[in-house]
């Protein structure tokens, strides 16, 4: 915390101890406006439905629906929104280049236990005055939640704090994520190898090589979230928590022989 009347350090002082401009520390974040959350939540919705629209396709869909935008603004969005279309593109992801990317380990694998391959992936959670992003940890046999928490930025922590939880109650024999940097990290990618655990990476713009998180976020939005209008996090953060104890509780799942996610997994762990 910045202290404007330090007795022995000055602003400039402490923002240089802190590896900060000077000019950040008067800058206040200003809100998105309501055409770009309409729009936002527009792409939110389009992706959802169509995950291999990439930003030409997606400008030309909102163009039909009479939305006057460009491609350039929809690559911003993409960006902030951690979207690709499934198929390659010029590069608009969040991706480090600084950071280790780890080869995909999935392709032909037979899925045949719980705890054998965990994956996990950021979405988009739209709220009534801005948004906020979701992160989830599932077992892919079962289908269950493991673990998932909501946060205000991309910064990695609430994904490192996520696995972190996870990691208390058991581990797996392989992870998947994609090649965000909240994932590519050392940070997370070394609590996994410190478990012992495989790392594994879905090829550049193939959000289909993570399937069971994509179907997983399909489920969220269209049975909660595209519901509602949350005005905080906390409403959205509650509502969340709700679903997925009904998700891993209550729903049955038709690629589980109509068992619970829950049923399934402490089976398997027995």
């Amino acid at each position: 915390m910045i202290e404007r009347e330090h007795k022995e350090l000055s602003v400039y002082q402490q923002c240089e101890l802190l590896g900060l401009s000077r000019s950040s520390l008067y800058y206040e974040a200003v809100p998105p406006d309501e055409e770009t959350l309409l729009l936002l939540r527009l792409v939110d919705e389009e992706y959802t439905r169509h995950p291999f629209y990439g930003t030409r396709r997606m400008t030309a869909c909102l163009r039909q629906k009479g939305y006057c935008v460009n491609r350039k603004r929809l690559q911003r969005y993409y960006h902030l929104l951690g979207l690709e279309g499934m198929f390659p593109k010029p590069p608009t992801s969040c991706r480090n280049k600084e950071h280790a990317i780890y080869p995909y380990l999935l392709r032909d694998v037979a899925i045949e236990h719980v705890d054998q391959v965990w994956s996990t992936d950021i979405t988009y959670i739209r709220l009534q005055e801005g948004f906020a992003y979701l992160v989830a940890i599932i077992d892919w046999f079962s289908r269950y939640v493991l673990g998932w928490k909501l946060s205000m930025s991309l910064e990695a922590d609430f994904c490192i704090d996520t696995l972190n939880t996870v990691l208390l109650k058991g581990k797996c024999a392989i992870f998947n994520t994609d090649q965000g940097c909240q994932f590519t990290t050392p940070k997370f990618t070394n609590l996994l190898i410190s478990k012992g655990i495989q790392v594994s990476m879905d090829g550049k713009g193939r959000s289909i090589d993570n399937i069971f998180v994509e179907r997983l976020w399909r489920s969220l939005k269209y049975e909660l979230i595209y519901l509602y209008d949350y005005r905080s996090v906390w409403e959205a953060e509650k509502a969340i928590d709700e679903y997925f104890c009904f998700y891993n509780n209550e729903r049955p799942h038709q690629s589980l022989k109509y068992q619970t996610p829950a049923s399934v997994y402490f089976k398997g762990r027995q």
